[in-house]
């Protein structure tokens, strides 16, 4: 497993983190570049201009590069690294992810309610089980992540909420293809950025508490 939870089960470009000084692949990765005023920008798309400057996709690394200069020293320029990067990156991420979920949602690829998932889970239909970081954990624990699929716990019930168009959401399952996959590749990195990883992103059918 690769620092901030990411699985490196999926082979593709790699890129080099200016804290850890690791090459590994991107997708674990975030990308930031040099934006208007100079100021560092993280590029969650990976699409603005600019030369990429790469960071694992963990808090204490990420802490370092902002504290350390890294980021002018890589872009080999002054710049500006603002003060609230951590907090506007983590929401960014935190949007990203519940996105992704509503996206799959609206493709029918996405369920949430205790009994909807339990029955996912049962017909073998659920690749990812997903659960609000701040459920019950009893109530989290009647349920198993999918035998060689994934464990997603790192929303809270609101954020879950929001991409199911619900006030909150404690449980909630992915069926394989489709977006699936973005989805625990950014539970990863959010996972690795938030304070004390808000949860976990594991897998192969090991029972959640």
């Amino acid at each position: 497993m690769g620092r901030g939870g990411q699985q490196k089960d999926r082979e593709g470009p790699e890129r080099r983190c200016i804290a850890t000084g690791e090459v590994q692949p991107k997708q674990g990765m975030i990308r930031f570049v040099v934006g208007p005023d100079n100021q560092i920008v993280p590029d969650l798309l990976e699409k603005l201009p600019g030369r990429g400057i790469w960071v694992t996709a963990d808090r204490k690394a990420l802490k370092k590069a902002c504290n350390k200069g890294l980021f002018a020293r890589s872009a080999k320029q002054a710049v500006t690294v603002p003060d609230d990067m951590l907090e506007t990156l983590e929401k960014a991420l935190v949007r990203r992810l519940v996105d992704l979920i509503s996206l799959a949602r609206k493709g029918g690829r996405a369920v949430a309610g205790y009994e909807k998932v339990k029955d996912w889970l049962n017909k073998e239909h659920a690749k990812v089980l997903i659960q609000a970081s701040d459920g019950s954990g009893r109530g989290k624990s009647k349920l198993r992540t999918p035998e060689g699929g994934r464990f997603v716990g790192v929303l809270t019930a609101s954020e879950l909420g929001l991409a199911f168009g619900r006030e909150n959401v404690i449980h909630g399952a992915l069926a394989t293809g489709g977006l699936t996959q973005r989805v625990v590749e950014e539970a990863a990195k959010l996972t690795g950025v938030r304070e004390n990883g808000g949860g976990k992103v594991h897998r192969k059918g090991t029972k959640t508490t």
